[in-house]
């Protein structure tokens, strides 16, 4: 039997959850498809991890892929996870991936910043997209193609693994009332975000997720963010910070990725390839819904517990908001990657903020307004 005949089985038919779940319940029961999966060479990968185990829903996420790739090829394409610090530090797994140390890593693309100012889009931007909005620019807007191009140049290939959803503004040891409050302030922030922090006048701090806790534990931070409530309680913040802060500008819906060294994708068997884009694919929507689901029982938790919950002043949201664009109106006249990548990515944020504000706003914002009372 011809490899390519494995999917007329239909093991990797479609990039969605469902068509994902039919394909590998096929492969488990017709005789056929198994055989066609057994004829293709076994291939063994390390996964280099950026995110702590004790942040269950991100290294689960992780995890579930290397799961859902096993199962699905009975053991012949089989992805071992590395916990941060195995194979990489958090902050170097695209390091280790491009140099061949791994053959794919778990990270998010704005702790690439450094690299390219560029790489943040693929994450997340201040007053940027959400994750709806975000999947939508990545699958259908043209941001896979330009994810791909930029990474190319590093012998990357990137596709999004997860989202976690809109995030927190982060912790902080006093109340922050005005910009004032923002003066010299060192806080925890990666990528572009640290920069527009820095611009009204914070002095933004680079810690890996592993090392937040113990920083702001040591007075080494006035304060930091890591993600939401769920994730933010699992590191333990609540008991270093008293102020919670919200919106998270910053991370309006943050996209990670699975870097993979671009010889051993080549080397994959298509069918394998087309196997670990659906998988891809189909964490990708249960982790956002884990996280959405688990997020307001954290918060509730965290507030009974004696967190204070805050929002930022609109006089910080509109000066955030302000900086956030000069920045990258300068960074698009300095850098063609910067430029190619804003260009595409502003054109798409104005036309679904105008129909999420048509569809999406009006009617959540009636909704939480108007609570229906028994």
């Amino acid at each position: 039997m011809k490899r390519r005949q494995i999917l007329d089985y239909g093991v990797t038919s479609a990039l969605t959850a469902s068509a994902l779940v039919a394909c590998s319940q096929t492969v488990a029961t017709n005789p056929t498809a198994q055989e066609a999966i057994q004829s293709l060479p076994s291939v063994r990968w390390r996964l280099a991890i950026a995110f702590p185990k004790s942040v269950d829903v991100l290294y689960g996420a992780a995890e579930l892929v290397c799961q859902r790739v096993n199962q699905i090829t009975s053991g012949k394409f089989v992805i071992i996870p590395h916990a941060p610090g195995e194979i990489a530090e958090p902050l170097e797994v695209t390091d280790a991936v491009q140099e061949g140390r791994a053959e794919c890593g778990f990270t998010a693309s704005h702790f690439n910043s450094s690299k390219s100012p560029a790489f943040a889009f693929f994450s997340a931007l201040p007053f940027g997209l959400n994750a709806q909005q975000q999947n939508a620019w990545l699958y259908h807007g043209g941001g896979l193609e330009l994810m791909q191009k930029l990474y190319g140049k590093l012998g990357v290939k990137s596709i999004p693994l997860c989202n976690t959803g809109t995030q927190m503004g982060g912790w902080f040891r006093k109340e922050i009332k005005s910009i004032d409050d923002l003066q010299g302030l060192k806080f925890r922030l990666l990528g572009l975000a640290a920069e527009v922090f820095r611009g009204v006048g914070g002095d933004p701090v680079e810690v890996p997720p592993t090392e937040i806790f113990s920083a702001l534990e040591q007075g080494k931070l006035d304060g930091a963010e890591f993600i939401g409530p769920h994730d933010d309680e699992k590191l333990g913040l609540n008991r270093v910070a008293p102020f919670y802060y919200y919106p998270g500008w910053w991370e309006p819906g943050t996209s990670q990725d699975l870097h993979i060294n671009m010889a051993a994708w080549e080397a994959l068997p298509p069918e394998y390839q087309q196997i670990l884009e659906s998988v891809l694919a189909e964490v990708n929507i249960k982790t956002l819904a884990k996280y959405d689901a688990l997020n307001g029982k954290a918060l509730k938790k965290l507030q009974l517990q004696g967190t204070k919950l805050l929002s930022f002043s609109d006089e910080i949201m509109q000066a955030a908001q302000k900086t956030a664009f000069e920045i990258y109106e300068d960074l698009a006249r300095k850098e063609a990657d910067f430029k190619e990548i804003y260009d595409n990515w502003k054109a798409f944020r104005e036309e679904i903020y105008q129909w999420h504000k048509v569809g999406e706003l009006s009617f959540t914002s009636f909704a939480i307004a108007n609570p229906v009372t028994p």
